[in-house]
């Protein structure tokens, strides 16, 4: 037993002594990640700002990325074409904003009425998604690769009350991506503004209503004072899978090292970040009730003709766009599979754990 001890302990001390002088040796890169959010939102920037530290901790600060909140740089909508045409090495995004570009983007991000974030994860890291999604990608000269997940989201803010689907006939909502297109059937007016930008626009009136994310970063923004009825679910996204693009000549100009640090780093963020969301929506939740919130859930008809709406686009998309049809046929296979195996144990443990009274003492 000493003797495997002192044999594993020396191979860990050999290892070591080599990567040492190795990363020593290494010069140092510094690069610009520019970013689609406010510095007020310690979730997503800090997301960002917390990989960028981990990338640097992993190299021994020989790999040091320095991050840009939305409007330093480049808007918070312009990070794609600044990755993409190299005027950044790399930004931290959510790629659904950019589905107007090609509408298969959006399985990066997530789909309406789609997988939740356990799934998303499985699709993308043993389901063939990453690979899929990076081909897609390579056309735009950017290596993407998921950095965080949101969960799945709230419905949104409104200014008045959605009784039934006449309600959203003519209203102006803040929605981009696929959601956007979805509800356009529906007769929504859809808008694609940025974070900083909502607060103002729905006190405005240049807006009727706006989905964000969730409690946590809602109350950070404010809606509660400008908007009172807020829904759910946000069922344009089962999972807001955040990502990182990377500007493909910089990533191959990279040392294996450096590119392991990045993805590490990155793949660390899909935990971190949606513990910190999980932790911190259920009291910030309380408090927007507190501050006046009234919460609302979507009406079963408006949901049914949300769905039937998302199924209609996604299907017509696919006979329009290869691209898509090759990722949607994929991303379908694996949702059937996954949909079964959740609603026979995770979906009936928490049914149940839901509806159960509170824990008490015996």
């Amino acid at each position: 037993m000493k003797r495997r001890h002192f044999i594993a302990g020396t191979a860990g001390a050999a290892a070591a002594a080599i990567a040492a002088p190795a990363l020593a040796q290494t010069p140092t890169v510094r690069w610009r990640m520019v970013t689609s959010w406010p510095k007020s939102l310690d979730t997503l920037q800090g997301s960002a700002v917390a990989m960028a530290e981990r990338i640097s901790q992993i190299t021994e600060g020989k790999f040091q990325v320095q991050v840009f909140a939305a409007g330093e740089i480049v808007p918070a909508l312009g990070v794609f074409d600044a990755t993409s045409n190299g005027t950044v090495e790399c930004s931290h995004t959510l790629s659904t904003y950019f589905f107007g570009r090609n509408p298969a983007i959006g399985f990066q991000g997530g789909m309406p009425f789609g997988l939740n974030t356990r799934q998303q994860q499985a699709w993308m890291f043993a389901g063939g998604g990453r690979e899929l999604m990076r081909d897609i990608f390579a056309k735009y000269n950017i290596v993407a690769m998921p950095c965080g997940n949101v969960g799945v989201q709230m419905g949104g803010w409104f200014r008045k009350e959605v009784n039934s689907l006449d309600d959203l006939r003519g209203l102006k909502f803040r929605i981009g991506g696929v959601g956007g297109t979805v509800l356009s059937k529906l007769g929504v007016v859809p808008q694609q503004i940025a974070a900083g930008d909502i607060y103002t626009s729905l006190e405005r009136g240049t807006i009727d209503a706006a989905e964000w994310v969730g409690p946590y970063d809602d109350e950070k923004l404010g809606f509660v004072k400008v908007a009172r009825y807020y829904y759910t679910p946000g069922w344009w996204e089962g999972s807001g899978e955040i990502s990182t693009f990377v500007n493909t000549g910089k990533w191959a100009e990279l040392p294996p090292a450096f590119k392991a640090a990045y993805e590490a780093a990155a793949s660390e963020q899909c935990v971190q970040m949606m513990a910190h969301y999980d932790a911190k929506n259920p009291e910030a939740l309380r408090r927007l009730v507190a501050a006046g919130a009234q919460l609302r859930a979507f009406p079963r008809p408006v949901l049914d003709a949300c769905y039937k709406a998302t199924i209609e686009t996604l299907d017509d998309i696919a006979s329009k766009n290869d691209e898509f049809k090759k990722v949607y046929d994929s991303w379908k296979k694996f949702t059937d599979e996954s949909n079964l195996w959740f609603r026979i144990a995770e979906n009936t443990l928490d049914q149940f754990r839901f509806a159960a009274p509170n824990w008490v003492k015996a």
